[in-house]
């Protein structure tokens, strides 16, 4: 009988199946080498790590072993948007290719479907403030035609839109079986057709939202599945710790009362004094968030004590104690009504829930976790592990279990472009539990030499010079005149990412129209606009483009061919080091005896770098300049071990190398 890994060798080579399924095919060692790692893995079960480089066709890589295997598949990826390729693009050539009769299914989150019943709810809301009539009248023409009721399906709903959580449900007010709409349900269609499938495509926020309360369905679907893949797997830990954790927040106090007072007035008016308890939450939640002053938006103010840094004990216990008192006197209004519609039971769990949250964060943080409270107009609190590393042993890998008698062995694969910079790949493996894993690492196909070059400037303001970001956006400036745009810009902060905006606006959008170009900065716009009218560049009359980004857009952003050829770092991207979830990692380190700024930080920095330099290259044809704007890749002595993180690209010492260089690929 043929073996899995002879099957797969005959796909990737040269004339197989696998020509018929990807344009351009050609026969690559690294990605057969990865599939066949991945194909013994399957045969023999447990976790293998794979990092396999921009370029390496690690989708395909993994896809074809595990149809082959006619095993039980669960495919897992970073977002919603990759799950999207993955069931409508990638999926089915290659089913089709291969000839194989799998059925596939894709399986997102409750806030990513049409709730029927919020949606009639929404209908009656007559607040204005809560709902744009034009997009809910959009959205009801739509539920009549749409089959999955996947709100990815309908063009133009902006993934911001206030509207959304209006008409999806969350595990919160779910009503389950009690739902008038629950046989037409979308969310339980979806989860019957991934139970009927061989291969699911789900992502990690729905994977560890299930893994953390057992809720999205895939408490039925994993234990029958024997291959479990994670694509994008660098973001598994962060995604992870999420969900693991304990959140309370005004926003969900707020929700629950509005939710409160709209179905008490509907199935029970004059029965319980709604207006009453609604407003002892609203003005519960009111008092926590003033209780923490005026801060920053966005900061995260650490919490080791009896309350969070800067805010005085005695308000900040008593506004907590009164939000969990107001929680505690909605679930006794509600638990005198219940029966009288299946909205009050699940408002009562609600109100019951959030009170014993309430409870949790007026104890002493658990131990191995750590806390804190993102401000903002609204408050969160969050108490987080420090990483995944013991979900994975204990409720994934479940190694600390007797194995059952007759059960599958089942085979975990992770797999990136990026999962680290020394060989074992401990960056990713040690937060996620994984040290005894199969560690794979496969290099780009991709000539750096020939098709990239680096520069970094050596006479630059240093990082935390005022005048740094001015610097960035002289370079990036003068980089994209010469490139008629083509540029990206990544940076490490918010607040360098509104400077160079709007250095470079000036510079661009008040000269002469010849010279005029698209300065297109990261919040001003959804995200897939941006990347959409970046790629265009100066199709159609319309000049070209800069655009100035930070966080998600230092991976998963790709613009192959000329659309991008100049991507310029502001700054090394070191974690913050006062963020209370690095601050906690970093003790732990140094309390063991290693280095936090060697062992996190560095490995750390090395990674983003490395995520952010691979948005220049894409594809074999790609030509382009990398500009990394921070003196300490080459003044200091961790510069080399950063550096050999960026792929081998040529050097350039010069500023008159780097405009020959640009000016090279203006005119090649």
């Amino acid at each position: 009988m043929i073996s899995l890994e002879d099957r797969v060798r005959e796909v990737f080579a040269q004339g197989g199946a696998l020509s018929r399924a990807a344009d351009q095919f050609r026969e690559r060692d690294g990605q057969t080498r990865m599939a066949l790692a991945v194909a013994q893995v399957i045969e023999e079960g447990g976790p293998l790590v794979v990092e396999a480089g921009t370029g390496v066709g690690k989708t395909f890589s993994y896809l074809v072993p595990a149809l082959l295997s006619g095993e039980r598949v669960l495919l897992s990826t970073a977002t919603k948007a990759l799950q999207d390729q993955l069931f409508g693009r990638d999926l089915p050539r290659l089913v089709e290719a291969l000839g194989l009769p799998v059925r596939t299914a894709l399986l997102k989150g409750r806030a990513s479907y049409l709730c029927l019943h919020r949606l009639e709810l929404a209908r009656r809301d007559a607040s204005p403030e809560r709902v744009s009539q034009r997009a809910l009248a959009k959205i009801e023409q739509w539920s009549q035609a749409t089959r999955t009721g996947d709100l990815a399906e309908l063009p133009g709903l902006d993934e911001r839109s206030p509207i959304i959580p209006l008409v999806t449900s969350t595990r919160e007010n779910c009503l389950g079986a009690q739902c008038p709409q629950f046989r037409a349900c979308h969310v339980n269609l979806a989860r019957r057709e991934a139970l009927a499938a061989d291969v699911v495509v789900v992502n990690h926020h729905l994977f560890f939202a299930d893994l953390s309360v057992r809720e999205s369905g895939m408490a039925e679907l994993l234990p029958s599945v024997r291959v479990v893949v994670f694509d994008e797997a660098h973001q598994l830990n962060e995604t992870g710790v999420q969900f693991l954790g304990v959140q309370l927040g005004s926003a969900q106090a707020l929700d629950f009362s509005r939710d409160l007072l709209a179905a008490g007035l509907q199935h029970a008016r004059g029965l319980v004094d709604w207006q009453t308890l609604a407003a002892g939450v609203e003005r519960a939640a009111r008092e926590l968030r003033l209780s923490a002053g005026r801060q920053w938006p966005g900061t995260k103010l650490r919490w080791t004590d009896a309350a969070p840094e800067g805010i005085d004990p005695g308000p900040w216990q008593n506004a907590l104690e009164a939000l969990q008192q107001a929680f505690e006197h909605a679930a006794d209004g509600l638990a005198m009504v219940s029966e009288l519609s299946p909205d009050f039971v699940r408002l009562n769990e609600r109100a019951i829930e959030l009170a014993s949250r309430g409870q949790r964060f007026a104890q002493p943080c658990a131990p191995e976790s750590v806390r804190w409270v993102d401000v903002g107009n609204q408050l969160r609190l969050v108490e987080s592990p420090l990483d995944i590393a013991q979900a994975v042993k204990r409720r994934m890998l479940k190694s600390d279990a007797p194995k059952e008698e007759g059960a599958p062995n089942r085979s975990w694969i992770f797999t990136s472009a990026t999962l680290g910079d020394e060989p074992q790949l401990r960056w990713f493996t040690e937060p996620c539990g994984l040290e005894d894993a199969t560690v794979l690492r496969v290099s780009s196909p991709f000539d750096y030499l020939e098709q990239a070059a680096l520069y970094v400037p050596r006479n630059f303001p240093k990082p935390n010079d005022p005048a740094h970001s001015a610097q960035v956006a002289r370079l990036a400036g003068r980089g994209a005149a010469l490139l008629g745009g083509r540029t990206l810009v990544l940076t490490t902060t918010l607040r360098a990412l509104r400077a160079i905006g709007d250095d470079l606006r000036r510079q661009f959008e008040q000269g002469d129209a010849a010279h005029a170009l698209e300065v297109l900065v990261q919040g001003e716009l959804p995200k897939r606009v941006l990347m959409d009218r970046f790629r265009e560049g100066a199709d159609h009359g319309r000049p070209g483009c800069v655009l100035v980004a930070s966080a998600s857009f230092w991976e998963g952003f790709d613009a192959p061919g000329e659309a991008l050829q100049l991507v310029v770092i502001d700054k090394l991207p070191f974690p913050p080091p006062n963020d209370p979830l690095v601050e906690a990692r970093s003790k732990r380190l140094e309390s063991q005896g290693r280095s936090a700024f060697n062992e996190y930080f560095i490995p750390e920095a090395a990674v983003a770098l490395k995520q952010g330099a691979g948005r220049l290259i894409r594809t074999e044809r790609d030509r382009g300049v990398l500009a990394i704007c921070d003196t300490r890749l080459t003044a200091m002595s961790y510069g080399k071990r950063l550096l050999s993180a960026v792929p081998g690209m040529r050097r350039l010492e010069s500023e008159a190398d780097f405009d020959a260089a640009l000016a090279d690929l203006q005119h090649g």
